[in-house]
């Protein structure tokens, strides 16, 4: 190798290093960041008053990023909004590549019980949740006073409120949860941990509210989300989605799977105000 070439290399690949470090940095500062509170507000037919929802997902507790002192800190931001009703969409714990410290799922959920709302919190349950320690989550959840619906439907104020068990991994059985929320009076909602059911969702259940994507937890300029963990691949990626008169909302997520990085995709709290349809 030319002498004069050796030292340039040398840069390069010194600036190289230096970009890769920098990314990681930028990456698990944005993981660790307050949640935004992404707003939006939707007519739903057949409610008399307006209603406060709060939708998050993928909590997965595990250090470094996201101990449970950092969700305590969430729960006082989602107090703050003065929801009605609390919307978790699963993915309470998980086992990261990069985890410090894994937490029972006990002590992962032991700070929802400060959650606040009129009508209380319901759950349903994520991948994470299934590959971990089920039993334990529905135990947790109880103890904090969390209603959590598994392929069930509950009347929640003025509100059908049906949930999802896990689609990702095999354990969502639509058919028996429409039968649920059918049988029950007022506008219907469905909650779930993966998105991909909404693409089957009925015209009469407008509204979905979903998680497990991440958003991508890596999002790129022009390619948007690296990956969504799901069968319709970006289709469902983030966001608000409209399709045939419904719609889905897709949180970001809290916490972090794999690597405690995010890029492009930051953590996210949605708020989400239901008024009558045809109110001003």
């Amino acid at each position: 190798m030319p002498k004069r070439l050796a030292p340039r290399l040398l840069r390069i690949f010194g600036v190289l290093a230096l970009l890769v470090v920098a990314g990681l940095g930028w990456g698990y500062w944005t993981a660790v960041s307050e949640p935004a509170v992404r707003r939006t507000e939707l007519r739903i037919a057949g409610l008399q008053a307006p209603l406060r929802l709060v939708l998050f997902s993928d909590i997965h507790v595990e250090a470094p990023d996201m101990p449970p002192e950092r969700l305590a800190r969430i729960v006082a931001q989602v107090n703050a909004l003065k929801p009605d009703l609390v919307l978790i969409a699963g993915d309470f714990i998980s086992e990261k590549y990069a985890g410090t410290h894994l937490y029972s799922m006990a002590a992962a959920i032991a700070p929802l019980a400060g959650l606040k709302a009129r009508l209380g919190t319901v759950a349903v349950l994520g991948n994470h949740d299934h590959w971990n320690d089920a039993p334990g989550a529905r135990a947790a959840l109880a103890d904090a006073g969390i209603r959590l619906l598994s392929n069930q439907a509950a009347a929640i104020g003025p509100l059908a409120v049906g949930g999802l068990d896990d689609d990702f991994t095999h354990r969502a059985d639509l058919p028996a949860t429409l039968d649920a929320l059918r049988a029950l009076p007022g506008p219907r909602i469905m909650l779930s941990h993966s998105p991909d059911p909404f693409a089957d969702l009925p015209a009469d259940v407008p509204l979905m509210l979903a998680g497990h994507t991440h958003c991508g937890q890596v999002a790129l300029p022009f390619l948007g989300a690296v990956r969504t963990m799901s069968r319709y691949g970006k289709r469902y990626a983030c966001g608000i989605v409209r399709e045939g008169g419904k719609v889905l909302i897709v949180g970001a997520g809290l916490g972090t799977s794999g690597l405690p990085l995010r890029l492009g995709a930051v953590p996210d709290l949605w708020l989400v105000t239901l008024r009558p349809a045809g109110a001003r």
